[in-house]
C-alpha cells in the first residue's frame, strides 16, 4: 500500500508534516539549531570527562576528595579496618577531610598501588618499601613508627616444642612454611637465614607460601611443617601453645608510612607532624596502640634506615641467579 501527501487544502494534517510551532523547522532557525547542538556536544564531552574522573580514582580531582590510607594484608581485613580505623578518624579530624582505609589483597598489588600513587598515604613493611623504591622510585616518607622504644625489630624461625630441630642446618629435608613471599619477616629473612646456613629451597623436602604470619605459625603448630619463619610477636603469641624458637633473624628498620609524589608539600609537612605527635596526648596514643601493641612513638625516616635490608635482598638474588 501506497501513502500518498495529503491534498492541498485537506482539512487534515498529514501524520509526515512537521509542526508550525517547532522552533527548528524554519529555515531562519537553522544557525541557532546548529549552535545548540554544538552546545550539547560540549555539555556530554564534559559530563564524559567528570565521569571517567570519578571512575579511574585520579589522584587529586578534587581537594574535596577522600584521602585513602592503604595498609598492606599483614592480618585479616577485619582486623586490619580495627587497627587503622582510630588513625583514619584522627586524621581525617585533623586535616579536615575524609580518610578512607584501602585494604590490598597482596603485598604485591599493594606496592603496586603505591607506585602508582593511587594511594595518598600507605603503611608498608621495610621489604615492600625497598621493592617500591626499585620498581617505581622514591617516594616522599612521612614516618616510622617505635615499638617498645625500639625503631627496628626482628623475626623468627620456630618450630614445634616435640622437634629435635636446634640449627638451620638441620632443616635439609624437612618441609618449611613461609608466609607472603615478598614479607620481611615470615619470608625474605628467612630465605636468607637459610641460604647462609647452606640450605637452599631446593634442599628442603618441601615448602609453601601460606599468607599470613598466623598461617605459617598454625601450620608449624599442626604438624604440616618442621618450622617457619614468622615476626617476634606472633612467635610470643603461640609460644604458650606449643612453639619453641630456633633462632632470631637479623634487626631490620621498622615498618614505615610514605606518601603519594602528588601530594602537595604542606599536607606531607602536616600530616608528618600529626604522626610525630601521636604520643604527645592519650588520644594519640590510642591510635598507635591499636595499629601496633607496644608502638610508643613515630620519628623521622630515612631511606638510607633500610640499607641492611638492601644488602640481604641483593645477595637473595645473587642466589637466585646463581642458584647452584
Amino acid at each position: 500500500m501506497v501513502h500518498r501527501p495529503a491534498a492541498a487544502g485537506s482539512g487534515h494534517r498529514s501524520r509526515l508534516k512537521q509542526r508550525e510551532d517547532y522552533p527548528y523547522n524554519d529555515k531562519k532557525n537553522l544557525p541557532f539549531q546548529f549552535f545548540r547542538e554544538v552546545v550539547m556536544k560540549f555539555v556530554r564531552l564534559v559530563l564524559t570527562f567528570c565521569s571517567v574522573l570519578l571512575a579511574t580514582g585520579l589522584p587529586y580531582a578534587s581537594a574535596d576528595a577522600p584521602l585513602l590510607l592503604g595498609v598492606h594484608p599483614y592480618k585479616t581485613a577485619s582486623r586490619l579496618l580495627t587497627a587503622f580505623t582510630p588513625l583514619a578518624d584522627y586524621l581525617s579530624k585533623e586535616l579536615e577531610r575524609r580518610v578512607e582505609i584501602r585494604i590490598s589483597p597482596d603485598y604485591q598489588s599493594h606496592i603496586q598501588a603505591i607506585g602508582e600513587d593511587r594511594l595518598d598515604i600507605a603503611y608498608l613493611g621495610p621489604a615492600s618499601y625497598i621493592s617500591l623504591t626499585e620498581n617505581y622510585g622514591k617516594k616522599p616518607l612521612l614516618a616510622k613508627q617505635v615499638v617498645h622504644g625500639k625503631a627496628a625489630f626482628r623475626g623468627t624461625i620456630i618450630t614445634r616444642n616435640d622437634n629435635s630441630l636446634r640449627t638451620l642446618a638441620e632443616l635439609k629435608g624437612k618441609r618449611f612454611a613461609f608466609g607472603d613471599p615478598a614479607s620481611t619477616m615470615s619470608s625474605l629473612l628467612p630465605r636468607y637465614m637459610l641460604l647462609k646456613a647452606g640450605v637452599t629451597l631446593d634442599d628442603l623436602a618441601a615448602y609453601r607460601f601460606l599468607g599470613s604470619h598466623d598461617n605459617v605459625a598454625l601450620g608449624v603448630l599442626s604438624g604440616d611443617f618442621d618450622a617457619g619463619g614468622v615476626k617476634e610477636a606472633v612467635y610470643k603469641k603461640y609460644r604458650p601453645k606449643g612453639i619453641k624458637l630456633v633462632t632470631y633473624t637479623p634487626e631490620i628498620a621498622e615498618h614505615l608510612f610514605v606518601t603519594s609524589k602528588h601530594m602537595k608539600r604542606g599536607m606531607i609537612r602536616h600530616i608528618r607532624h600529626l604522626l610525630f605527635n601521636l604520643d604527645k596526648s592519650a588520644d594519640g596514643r590510642s591510635v598507635m596502640q591499636a595499629i601496633k601493641p607496644g608502638m610508643t612513638a613515630m620519628i623521622q625516616v630515612k631511606d638510607s634506615d633500610y640499607q641492611t635490608l638492601r644488602d640481604i635482598l641483593r645477595t637473595l638474588k645473587r642466589a637466585d641467579r646463581n642458584p647452584g
